[in-house]
């Protein structure tokens, strides 16, 4: 049984789903997302979201974790502030020596959905339907976060032969 933590980046809301695989069986056990105080200056902002990171790896603790891969925007300042979300994303599971892998939206939905260029209604009804007992309301970000964590579960054979190469 493997207990897999994905996570959907971003500055002012992070998604994180967690699920487990057991052989074939996937199961819900939590959802939920990260807000960052937008009053607050870029560094602070980036301290809540790994502060809060860490208490959700520390209620859960996933076995691995996966992060969806950065879009870039037209806005050059918003890519900028949404790698930095991502950066603390992506080291903070790294501090627990979690392996961490990560996918494209693309790859994301096609896994999940069967189709690449999925709408967040498609991605949200296949989550709910792979994972039976999510709860009716979550947020769009938090059923991303589990979309990626499904994501890995179906190629984690594939991301961890990659990980593995590139430590």
């Amino acid at each position: 049984m493997v207990r897999i933590l994905g996570l959907d980046p971003g500055l002012r809301h992070t998604g994180w789903g967690v699920i487990e695989k057991d052989g074939s069986r996937l199961r819900f056990i939590a959802a939920g997302v990260i807000n960052p105080d937008d009053k607050n200056e870029l560094s602070t902002r980036l301290s809540e979201l790994h502060v809060d990171l860490k208490k959700v790896i520390e209620a859960y603790e996933p076995d691995e974790a996966a992060v969806e891969e950065t879009f870039v925007n037209k806005n050059p300042n918003s890519t900028l502030k949404l790698g930095q979300a991502r950066g603390v994303v992506l080291l903070t599971p790294a501090l627990f020596k979690i392996p961490v892998a990560e996918y494209t939206p693309n790859q994301i939905k096609k896994m999940v959905v069967g189709v690449g260029h999925a709408d967040k209604k498609q991605v949200d009804m296949m989550v709910r339907t792979l994972l039976k007992s999510v709860p009716e309301k979550i947020p769009p970000d938090a059923a991303d976060a589990l979309a990626i964590s499904l994501c890995h579960s179906f190629l984690r054979p594939v991301s961890l032969k990659k990980m593995m190469e590139n430590s």
